[in-house]
């Protein structure tokens, strides 16, 4: 397969500097505040998207350590495998947060409820439509029996060793 290539189409700017005390997902960063400035070659993208509560923001994860396939996540204390969490080291460090959308300044979002990362690369950004984008679902694996902190620790930093 041919290697794919992405470009940046604007930064993420947040109050979080590092990991270590950041929400693990946005639910849990209510009153996190930041802006995703899109860069003015795409800015054209933004036309209609005020009118949404919610978007989803897709990034890079700049600051991921190198990927690994079994991790310790956040809400648990047993090793899993890297797919059926949400940890950062990833193949492709890929990230996506649904955060909500305060208001639109011509280049520069307002949005709350962050959980990245200050200075992030934005790959991309979609509308949250809840009808597609909500399912009742029965199954959620591991997590169902899991309890765990709310905001990150230095467990994926890189170069530090996962104890299970």
């Amino acid at each position: 397969m041919e290697p794919m290539r992405v470009q940046p189409i604007g930064v993420i700017r947040s109050p979080l500097t590092a990991a270590e005390g950041a929400p693990i997902q946005p639910r849990y960063g209510q009153g996190v505040e930041g802006t995703v400035e899109v860069f003015e070659p795409f800015a054209a993208g933004l036309r209609d998207i005020e009118g949404f509560e919610r978007i989803w923001l897709v990034y890079w994860f700049h600051k991921a350590p190198p990927a690994r396939m079994a991790v310790r996540p956040f809400r648990d204390t047993a090793e899993r495998g890297l797919f059926a969490t949400r940890a950062p080291c990833r193949p492709n460090p890929i990230g996506i947060s649904s955060v909500r959308l305060l208001a639109v300044e011509g280049r520069i979002l307002r949005v709350s409820e962050m959980d990245i990362l200050d200075g992030t690369p934005l790959l991309d950004l979609k509308p949250y439509v809840p009808e597609f984008d909500h399912y009742e679902v029965r199954r959620i694996g591991w997590l169902a029996e899991a309890g765990g902190t709310t905001t990150a620790d230095d467990r994926f930093r890189e170069g530090k060793e996962q104890k299970g």
